[in-house]
């Protein structure tokens, strides 16, 4: 009876030792596979027994120049006026911003104004009950057409041409009716509560306006010169006039 007992007793024990060296064996042959592997990668034989991360991918050359030249957003401190490289100019930038009392938006639209109309000054107007408030690039001499078509002979419309990126409307889109007749190309533009056309597109040229002088407020007009321009015939005088078609024109 002893000797079966100690029989069963020791069958378990040699079972648990086999195990644990059939585990070690499985470990030592598990560390073979992933040498054997990390030879035929070209690898140490140490390197190999442990997993390496992959290397990301680098962009492509075209990406990378996009994000370098991708301008930060708006919220960033990049774009506001304190993280500005503004070198020795700054003390002079920020000097300026407080004797004009100009926001940073404010000083740059001055600038760019300056230089971007160089020649023009900036003249300012409107309708007669301030409903309608308008500015203008323009020179300070200015060419006036005196137009004989049958509306511009009732109401006096004498005016100046401009580009439409000279003219900024200011306040009362809202209280600013249009006329048209005939073709309707010419929209004749007028304040609602007032009566007066301070500014309009002419039909000679839609892409711009026809700012009437008179409208304008005072100190920035230096000289005015009227040419009378035959509207009456109006195919005809635009045929024979040589510049009036490109006065909406850059």
């Amino acid at each position: 009876m002893r000797r079966t007992r100690s029989a069963v007793a020791t069958e378990p024990r040699e079972q648990r030792r086999s195990g644990a060296s059939g585990g070690l064996a499985g470990g030592e042959s598990r560390a073979r596979r992933a040498a054997g592997k990390a030879k035929a990668g070209g690898g140490g034989g140490a390197a190999g027994s442990q997993p390496s991360a992959k290397p990301r991918p680098k962009p492509p050359p075209r990406a990378q120049e996009a994000a370098a030249e991708e301008p930060p957003p708006a919220d960033t401190p990049a774009a506001s006026v304190s993280a500005l490289d503004l070198g020795e100019q700054r003390e002079r930038w920020e000097t300026f911003q407080k004797r004009q009392r100009l926001s940073f938006e404010g000083a740059a639209k001055l600038l760019l104004d300056t230089f971007e109309y160089q020649g023009l000054v900036k003249h300012t107007g409107g309708c007669h009950c301030g409903a309608v408030r308008f500015e203008v690039w323009a020179s300070a001499d200015l060419h006036i057409f005196d137009c004989n078509c049958s509306i511009c002979k009732k109401k006096q419309n004498r005016h100046f041409i401009v580009p439409a990126s000279r003219f900024k409307l200011l306040k009362g889109a809202e209280s600013i009716t249009t006329y048209t007749f005939n073709t309707h190309k010419a929209q004749h533009t007028f304040c609602k509560r007032c009566g007066v056309q301070s500014f309009y597109t002419p039909r000679s040229n839609p892409g711009g306006f026809g700012i009437a002088p008179h409208c304008l407020d005072e100190g920035t007009v230096r000289s005015v010169v009227t040419e009378e321009f035959n509207g009456s015939d109006w195919e005809r005088a635009m045929k024979e006039h040589k510049t009036i078609k490109n006065m909406s024109k850059e």
